[in-house]
């Protein structure tokens, strides 16, 4: 974790729904300040003169803006339903960017992963997915060149500590501190009591290969819930921590267990 101050002179503001009332507000928040502000969406090319990018929506939006700005710290507002990937709601919009004026917050460096595929290269911030439509499918698992397993079930997911409180938090992985520099694999609704959920080390080299024992005609791969890339029998998808990180802004050192216990209810009424 970094703690610095940004000096701001460029902001963006992303939203896949933004409200004229909500910018409006924060035109003449940052007015005052000499402070420049742009409207975002995805679509636009990426951007490297902005000193900050605001995120208003739940994780799915944070992930789009961390991939369009992967250099820029992202200040994330939650306006969805999850919201690991933020730094307060909506309530707390006003104290957050006097916070980040004032430079009273933390900047938590993510690991991003590289995804090399038939069809190019992509970066997740959370996971890659491989999956059958309806039927089960077979997928080779190697690790720095050696063959460890066939996963056997639904699909196969290989994901980061970030990651760790999304579709891995769902298919049962456990729930990894995000700044730690390693990768999670794990086998979707696998008919192998045997299996298990594998952590690694940031430096290894991932290789999953379509078996041929799979009988599915659909076969997808899926980068951070984006596009579904159809994948063949034979296809290799090769996977290794790439140099890129994923900056996200925080108001407090603990924000990690504050979310967990909030977003996933862990603490009830009365309760310390």
């Amino acid at each position: 974790m970094i703690k610095n101050k940004i000096i701001l002179k460029r902001v963006g503001i992303f939203s896949q729904q933004l409200e004229p009332s909500l910018y409006n507000f924060l035109k003449d928040w940052f007015m005052p300040q000499h402070i420049e502000i742009s409207k975002l969406k995805e679509g636009l090319k990426s951007r490297n003169d902005l000193d900050l990018v605001i995120s208003f929506g739940g994780d799915g939006t944070v992930l789009a803006a961390l991939s369009l700005f992967p250099q820029c710290p992202v200040l994330a507002v939650n306006f969805g339903n999850v919201g690991f990937l933020t730094a307060g709601d909506r309530e707390d919009l006003e104290d957050m960017l006097q916070s980040v004026l004032d430079g009273n917050y933390i900047i938590s460096e993510r690991s991003v992963l590289a995804c090399e595929h038939p069809h190019g290269t992509d970066y997740a911030v959370n996971e890659i997915v491989i999956r059958g439509a309806t039927r089960l499918i077979a997928v080779e698992l190697s690790i720095n060149d050696q063959h460890i397993r066939r996963v056997r079930g639904d699909g196969v997911i290989v994901g980061t500590a970030t990651g760790s409180t999304a579709y891995l938090l769902a298919a049962g992985s456990p729930i990894v501190m995000p700044e730690l520099r390693c990768m999670i694999i794990t086998g979707l609704n696998e008919y192998d009591f045997r299996s298990r959920h594998l952590v690694i080390s940031s430096d290894s080299k991932i290789r999953l290969e379509v078996s041929e024992q799979t009988h599915e005609k659909e076969i997808y791969l899926s980068v951070d819930g984006k596009d579904k890339l159809p994948l063949e029998i034979g296809d290799e998808v090769l996977i290794r921590e790439s140099n890129r990180k994923a900056k996200l802004i925080f108001m407090d050192k603990n924000y990690f267990f504050h979310n967990l216990s909030s977003r996933l209810s862990w603490f009830r009424s009365g309760e310390k």
